[in-house]
């Protein structure tokens, strides 16, 4: 045989060799129609209850909030309180230096009932007409002073003993005793926070689904566990300029006194309750910019469709165009197939299995 014969019979072996190894062209690899049916999981499409929400920061504040000052230049006699303690409206926190004015309060107490006697004692005369209208008057002028004298006393020495404007927990002592404080020197700080206050700011878009009265939830990063529920109490009148948002003001029961002012939170609000076509997140296909996801047919054939998301939620999507009501779409088992590949219902799913926004 000649050369060209040899080749000839090479150059014809080796195509059928690549014919029959070339991948697609073997019973084993071709693909999943040529192994028949593929059983795959489905959901019906339905529509199913969406809470759209509203994600914001916030930064807590006491409900009520001071800094307990000394409101003369005297010297600390006695502290009543520790760091941290829980005091209630009007407990005595401080003594200062007050002989002095406790002397002169009991001496103007002294001219006091003094004047009062000389009072009563000037209209019983008055009655019988041995003293005259203007002694009396006198008298009354005398004993008006005396009354003023002791009051004023009295206010001063108030000022020597600081006390509790309102029940709250204190912070941190910053004098003691025998210390010669100025007015003004701070003493401690005193927050009431059986209740907070939580400020956050919203975009202005949403204005239209703010009021008072409205519910929120609060997450702090020191308790990730923990759900802290609220309603908001104000939503501010002015819109800011630079940022396009309005500040809201919520009110959160605080009585395990968890939560401190100054904490940084996340806020959720609901802005509106619609019942919307939704499907589980896995049955979404992503290619580039676009969703599709694989339905299967009445025949059993895989169809690919183009939707539109407007929103999701834990593991649910909201599918605003491209699907029905009572559709149906595969969940698992997408990798397997392709549109018009023929398949097999292994199980379905319902509404009911699906994670709803509310979960």
């Amino acid at each position: 045989m000649s050369k060209a014969g040899i080749g000839s019979i090479l150059v014809v072996a080796v195509l059928a060799a690549a014919y029959f190894l070339w991948p697609g062209n073997d019973e084993t690899t071709r693909g999943p129609s040529a192994r028949g049916p593929v059983a795959v999981i489905v959901h019906e499409v339905g529509r199913a209850e969406y809470v759209e929400k509203i994600e914001a920061l916030g930064t807590l504040k006491a409900n009520e909030s001071v800094t307990l000052t000394a409101q003369v230049r005297e010297t600390v006699t006695r502290v009543n309180f520790e760091d941290g303690a829980v005091v209630s409206a009007g407990d005595i926190l401080l003594e200062f230096t007050n002989e002095e004015e406790s002397a002169l309060l009991r001496e103007a107490q002294a001219n006091l009932t003094e004047a009062q006697k000389q009072l009563e004692r000037i209209r019983g005369l008055v009655a019988k007409g041995t003293s005259t209208q203007a002694r009396l008057d006198q008298q009354i002028r005398e004993a008006g002073s005396a009354r003023a004298r002791v009051e004023a006393i009295a206010a001063r020495l108030a000022d020597r003993l600081l006390r509790a404007p309102f029940a709250g927990l204190l912070g941190f002592r910053m004098v003691s005793e025998g210390t010669l404080v100025d007015p003004g020197a701070a003493v401690t700080t005193l927050d009431d926070i059986d209740r907070v206050k939580l400020d956050f700011s919203v975009p202005e878009t949403y204005i239209a689904a703010l009021k008072v009265g409205l519910a929120i939830e609060a997450k702090s990063a020191a308790y990730p566990d923990r759900v802290f529920k609220g309603t908001v109490s104000t939503v501010d009148s002015r819109i800011d300029p630079v940022s396009r948002a309005v500040t809201v003001r919520a009110i959160i029961p605080n009585d395990e006194r968890l939560l401190r002012p100054g904490m940084l939170v996340t806020v959720e609000l609901e802005r509106s309750r619609t019942m919307e076509i939704m499907i589980p997140e896995e049955a979404l296909i992503q290619r580039q910019w676009n969703n599709y996801v694989y339905l299967v047919d009445e025949n059993d054939m895989v169809e690919q469709r183009q939707i539109e998301v407007a929103g999701r939620r834990l593991g649910a999507l909201v599918v605003q165009k491209g699907l029905s009501e009572g559709e149906t779409v595969i969940v698992e088992g997408i990798s397997k197939v392709f549109p018009g590949n023929p398949v097999t219902r292994q199980s379905s799913r319902g509404l009911d299995d699906m994670v709803t926004a509310e979960d």
